[in-house]
């Protein structure tokens, strides 16, 4: 029997993630100079990082040679939640809390429920763990909560909902999420990933973390990736009840979050001058390319995070064609969706650039 037989099976059955396709690599494929590239691709915020996050890292940089110190970052999140730091748990990114979450609540002989089209790390945490994936069909596009509430067995110990969902920009409102929460078994954790939560419409918003002391099995996480502009640093975190974070702290890697990653957090916090530029820059954006895939004929998903997804036929064919212009989107046909495409909101500009290379693709 070869070596790599001998592997775990769950792990042999688990589909690599995908990331959207970096700059430097369609560059070489494509023989294109760097600066001609656009990537809207990745969800990324195309304003950079904070301007307080990045003198922070600047600062930071003269610590390097000493392990980090995660107490400033937990205490500035202590304030900006109103929670205890014994509720926060800190990650390499919200994908690690993800499966920090799984690995203490999965295992061989236990399920996970997730809705179709949502998150790839979710079947990919939960088949990591040993744990059975269960997808259940999407409605419209997102989370049928109900039918998510039925798919739940004996042996489930773990519901995995994104809101707004990505990659389908589908926003659950929140009266419907908390029946939800009110219905699930109270051994079952349910994991509200709200990555685009900084993206929803202030008047829409409602604040999770409150719930928190009426559901003790809720996990809450969220990122800096996004609206906060710290997608390379890698840093995200969950909000948990003490117990659950005392019990993900346990499995959490030592020193997994670095010091530049840290120190630019703590800062971005309290940049509500950036933030404001990076929501009002994607509400205009998000209008802009709505109106050119209207002109277009192309149908989209309505969404509450910072990209759209659209319906094209042949998504694969027209992706092929921006790449050559170098013009980067995200096909999702991994997310059983091979007609669509995903794009994110970038810049006026940027948002032009794929609106020209569109005209010229169709």
């Amino acid at each position: 029997m070869a070596l790599c037989d001998q592997s775990l099976p769950n792990v042999r059955a688990i589909s690599p993630y995908l990331p959207g396709k970096p700059i430097t690599q369609l560059a070489r494929e494509m023989g294109l100079p760097v600066e001609r590239i656009v990537k809207l691709a990745s969800n990324e915020n195309p304003l950079g990082m904070s301007p307080k996050a990045k003198a922070a890292v600047e600062k930071a940089i003269a610590t390097l040679e000493r392990y980090p110190d995660d107490f400033e970052l937990k205490n500035a999140l202590a304030g900006h939640t109103g929670l205890g730091m014994e509720h926060i748990v800190l990650g390499n990114g919200s994908n690690d809390v993800l499966d920090l979450i799984a690995r203490v609540f999965l295992a061989t002989g236990r399920s996970a429920v997730f809705s179709q089209h949502a998150f790839a790390v979710y079947p990919l945490a939960t088949l990591s763990a040993g744990a059975e994936p269960i997808a259940v069909p999407a409605r419209d596009y997102g989370h049928d909560l109900e039918a998510m509430r039925g798919a739940i067995r004996p042996d489930t110990r773990l519901i995995w909902i994104a809101n707004p969902n990505n990659p389908t920009g589908t926003f659950l409102p929140y009266p419907q999420l908390k029946a939800f929460l009110q219905a699930v078994p109270n051994d079952v954790v349910v994991v509200l990933d709200e990555a685009y939560n900084e993206y929803i419409p202030p008047a829409e918003r409602v604040d999770t973390k409150n719930w928190l002391a009426e559901f003790p099995n809720l996990v809450i996480t969220r990122t800096f990736s996004k609206i906060y502009g710290l997608a390379g640093l890698r840093i995200g975190y969950a909000l948990a009840s003490a117990e659950i974070a005392d019990l993900m702290n346990r499995v959490r890697q030592p020193f997994n979050c670095n010091n530049l990653a840290l120190a630019a957090a703590t800062a971005a916090l309290d940049d509500h001058e950036f933030m404001a530029r990076s929501y009002a820059l994607n509400r205009a954006g998000m209008e802009q390319i709505i109106a050119g895939l209207k002109r277009f004929g192309f149908s989209h998903i309505p969404s509450h995070g910072n990209f759209l997804t659209f319906k094209v036929g042949d998504a694969a064919t027209l992706n092929q064609k921006l790449l050559k212009q170098g013009v980067i989107v995200r096909p999702i046909g991994g997310y059983g969706m091979p007609e669509w495409l995903r794009v994110t909101i970038g810049t006026e500009a940027d948002n032009l650039r794929f609106l020209e290379a569109l005209d010229k693709a169709v």
